[in-house]
């Protein structure tokens, strides 16, 4: 399939609210988003709910109040699982990016301090989300049944425009839980320079991906469900984060439990963090042989660049 190429797939547990845009609140489901307030030439499209590291993670229409620690690991936990299965059963292209495939690189799993979680497509992908599944409602069910939860795919009307502008629609997409309006940031990549020998991908908050570096996407499991992740997912990582984010086992009060291959909030939980003197250079999930028990079997390959 042809880079950036969408294959199209039946949808299934979902309804079309509005293809035009028009956009479902938790009171009515085909009002329009009423949070745009002309700013300049271009509104902006999504508002948050407030401006701090916490408010600024809920969208504003659906916000009810701030979650638990607890409640919003588990919100967005199933939050991304149905993200991901909404477009595996489209078959349609998208892979996680930033903090979200850092998380992976740990342990296949969100950071637990992390607010965000981002995933990036293609334009074209883009363009196919805005034109034929805009306004889409999913209705999701988790694997064991215990949980039912409706999501919102909202897509910004200003995704064609390419360019940052007044960096007020860097976000091109968002997959919305209308309950507590919690959700995942989806961004397209556009090939700025299609006829250079090293093609470079986009977004519209500057970051750039190397063609080779993003293609053929690899296969890999995230929060328990299947996801994609780009080819050269560590160099795209250091050159985001610094090799140190690969290496470093304390952040955000938390430590990295190398037997147990988990973060560990040390305030909330220090009777789990594993006491041992005993070095272990992490070696994360995502560099692991399958058909191997968890261990030391890559270090080499884990710290050759460091």
């Amino acid at each position: 399939m042809k880079i950036g190429q969408v294959a199209l797939g039946v949808g299934s547990i979902c309804s079309v609210i509005n293809k035009a845009g028009a956009l479902p609140t938790p009171q009515e489901e085909s009002s329009v988003n009423p949070n745009v307030s002309p700013i300049g030439e271009e509104p902006k499209y999504f508002h948050e709910a407030g401006e701090k590291d916490t408010l600024g993670h809920y969208d504003q229409r659906f916000f009810k109040r701030i979650d638990s620690d607890e409640d919003r690991r588990s919100t967005l936990q199933h939050l991304m699982r149905a993200y991901l299965k909404f477009f595996r059963e489209r078959n349609i292209e998208t892979w996680i990016a930033h903090g979200t495939l850092l998380g992976w690189w740990w342990n296949e799993k969100l950071l637990p301090w992390d607010w965000d979680i981002d995933v990036q497509v293609s334009d074209s992908t883009l363009e196919y989300l805005a034109n034929h599944l805009n306004g889409t409602k999913y209705h999701y069910v988790s694997e064991d049944r215990s949980m039912e939860r409706d999501y919102l795919l909202d897509v910004n009307p200003f995704w064609t425009k390419r360019d940052r502008g007044e960096g007020l629609n860097i976000i091109d997409a968002r997959w919305i839980d209308i309950r507590t309006g919690l959700y995942v940031d989806i961004t397209g990549l556009s090939q700025n320079r299609p006829k250079h020998p090293q093609e470079i991908w986009m977004c519209k908050n500057l970051h750039e991906y190397r063609t080779e570096d993003l293609f053929p996407m690899q296969e890999s499991m995230f929060e328990g469900v299947p996801t994609k992740v780009p080819y050269s997912y560590e160099k795209i990582l250091s050159e985001e984060y610094e090799r140190k984010a690969l290496t470093n086992t304390e952040y955000e009060e938390h430590r990295w439990d190398p037997q147990k291959k988990e973060w560990v909030n040390k305030a909330e939980k220090p009777h789990l963090i594993t006491q041992d003197e005993t070095p272990h250079p992490h070696v994360p999930i995502s560099v692991q042989p399958r058909s191997t028990a968890p261990g030391l079997q890559n270090l080499g390959r884990l710290f050759q660049e460091s």
